[in-house]
């Protein structure tokens, strides 16, 4: 007869997995990779009015060795995606990537060639963050889901499946340039 015999389901018992999630979430440290506007709003979630440091995000890596998290603010321009896939490509595993703002994220409303129409076409992004640019309260919504997201994934083989089956879901998807909307 063991311990989780004689105690109420989930009472002080949890898995591998639960704990390695709750211990990733409760450590992320961001690269910061501020290109325009949105870089203003991200720095703002670092001061004291909105205080990023009590999800254990305070200090913002500047080398991308020590950081596990990428938040990229603002639009990405053709000459900067070759720097913004060796930054991604130095970062440690397990690494996310949050797009903030619809330049980041769709490029926004410079559909011109110079500028890269969604970062997901440089690096694998979790987290979309629209706006224009996101308040730093929506940047802080974005943190807490991708928190959510990070507490959920599996370790070992699950993760790399897992890792796959996203990679293929983002390959099949539509790309946004090809995407019909208002304007077009």
């Amino acid at each position: 007869m063991g311990l989780e015999e004689q105690l109420p389901s989930g009472f002080l018992l949890s898995t591998v997995e639960g704990l390695a999630g709750y211990l990733r979430k409760s450590s992320l440290w961001p690269a910061t990779f501020g290109l325009a506007c949105c870089a203003i709003e991200m720095m703002a979630t670092g001061g004291g009015r909105f205080d990023i440091a009590r999800f254990g995000m305070e200090a913002f890596r500047a080398s991308p060795r020590q950081a596990d998290l990428m938040i990229v603010a603002g639009r990405v321009s053709q000459k900067m995606a070759p720097v913004l896939r060796q930054v991604y490509d130095q970062m440690t595993e397990p690494k996310w990537v949050l797009a903030m703002g619809v330049c980041a994220s769709s490029g926004g409303m410079f559909n011109n060639y110079a500028v890269v129409q969604g970062v997901d076409h440089v690096v694998p992004v979790d987290i979309y963050l629209p706006g224009c640019p996101p308040r730093p309260e929506m940047l802080l919504n974005a943190i807490l889901k991708l928190h959510e997201k990070i507490q959920e994934m599996p370790l070992g083989v699950n993760r790399e499946e897992a890792i796959r089956a996203a990679e293929a879901a983002a390959l099949a998807s539509t790309p946004t340039i090809q995407l019909k909307g208002l304007l077009r």
